[in-house]
C-alpha cells in the first residue's frame, strides 16, 4: 500500500466516494472520527460497508474502551472479513493477540497496530513483531499530546525513526500519520518525501484531494525505475559476483534497495 484513506464510519455516504478516489485501502474509523452516541450506529454502517466490494479495512475503538469490545465482536460475527483491522492505542503485543483471538476470522488478513504514545514506542520492537501484524500506523497525533510537543518535523523525528527501525527489523510496512492541511499539497508532498527517505512506505490520507500526491511519491520514478534496472543488469553481469556500476561498486544494501524499487514498481 502507498495510501490509506480514512473515512468516519458515522458518515457512510462518503464511503462509496472515497473508494473512487484511487486510495490503495480505505479505513472506516470507528474511533476518532466517531462522537459516543454515534457509536452504535457507526458500527451498523460497518457492517453494511463490508457488503461492498472494494479494499476495506477497519479502525476500531481501543480495547480497553466501552465500545473495543463490541467492534471485535461484531466483526466476529460477519460473514465478510475486512482486508485489516487497525487497532489503536496499541502498546504491547499481548494487546495484538487478545485482539485476535477476539476477532477470529475477521482478523485474518491481518491487524495494523497504531504506535502513538511513550510506552507503545517503548514497546515498538515486540509490538511490531507479534502474530498478525500485516503493517503499523505511527500516530502522530496522540504520540506528540503523549510528549507534549507539537506536530511539526523535528519534535516527532525521533519517535518516526524508532517506529520505521521496529517495523524494519520486523519485516512489515510502516505507514505515517496523515497531514493535516488538506489544502496544502505542497506540504504533503514534501512531508511524504521526508518520510519516504525516512524508510516508509505509505501514509494515511485523511481527505481524497491527498491520495494523488501521496500515490505520486510513493509510486517509482520513471528515473528510479531505470537506476534500478540498471544495477540489476550489472549485478547479472558480474554473475551475481561484486560489480561496478559508474566506478561504484554495487553492494548488497544497493542491490536490496534496487529490488525493493522494482517490486513496488510492480505492485
Amino acid at each position: 500500500m502507498r495510501s490509506l484513506l480514512f473515512v468516519p464510519a458515522s458518515r457512510p455516504e462518503r464511503i462509496v466516494k472515497a473508494l473512487g478516489a484511487g486510495a490503495d485501502a480505505v479505513v472506516v474509523d470507528l474511533e476518532d472520527a466517531v462522537a459516543p452516541d454515534q457509536k452504535a450506529e457507526a458500527r451498523q454502517a460497518v457492517l453494511e460497508a463490508l457488503d461492498r466490494p472494494g479494499r476495506f479495512a477497519v479502525r476500531l475503538n481501543a480495547l480497553e474502551s466501552e465500545w473495543g469490545r463490541d467492534d471485535a465482536d461484531a466483526l466476529a460475527g460477519h460473514p465478510h472479513a475486512p482486508d485489516f483491522v487497525m487497532l489503536p492505542k496499541a502498546e504491547s503485543a499481548g494487546q495484538i493477540d487478545i485482539l485476535g483471538a477476539a476477532l477470529g476470522e475477521a482478523a485474518a488478513g491481518g491487524i495494523v497496530p497504531i504506535i502513538e504514545s511513550a510506552p507503545a514506542l517503548r514497546n515498538a520492537w515486540e509490538i511490531c513483531e507479534a502474530d498478525r501484524v500485516e503493517a503499523v500506523l505511527f500516530g502522530g497525533g496522540d504520540m506528540a499530546a503523549d510528549l507534549g510537543v507539537s506536530m511539526d518535523w523535528e519534535p516527532l523525528f525521533f519517535a518516526r525513526g524508532q517506529v520505521v527501525a521496529a517495523c524494519a527489523a520486523a519485516g512489515a510496512p510502516a505507514i505515517d500519520v496523515p497531514y493535516l492541511k488538506v489544502n496544502d499539497e505542497a506540504g504533503l508532498i514534501a512531508e511524504t518525501e521526508r518520510v519516504k527517505a525516512l524508510g516508509y512506505s505509505a501514509k494515511a490520507c485523511i481527505h481524497p484531494a491527498q491520495v494523488r500526491a501521496v500515490n505520486g511519491v510513493f509510486t517509482p520514478s520513471e528515473a528510479e525505475i531505470a537506476e534500478a534496472e540498471r544495477v540489476i543488469a550489472a549485478l547479472d553481469a558480474a554473475g551475481g559476483g561484486a560489480a561496478l556500476l559508474d566506478d561504484r561498486l554495487i553492494e548488497a544494501p544497493i542491490i536490496r534497495r534496487a529490488r525493493r524499487v522494482l517490486a513496488a514498481a510492480r505492485a
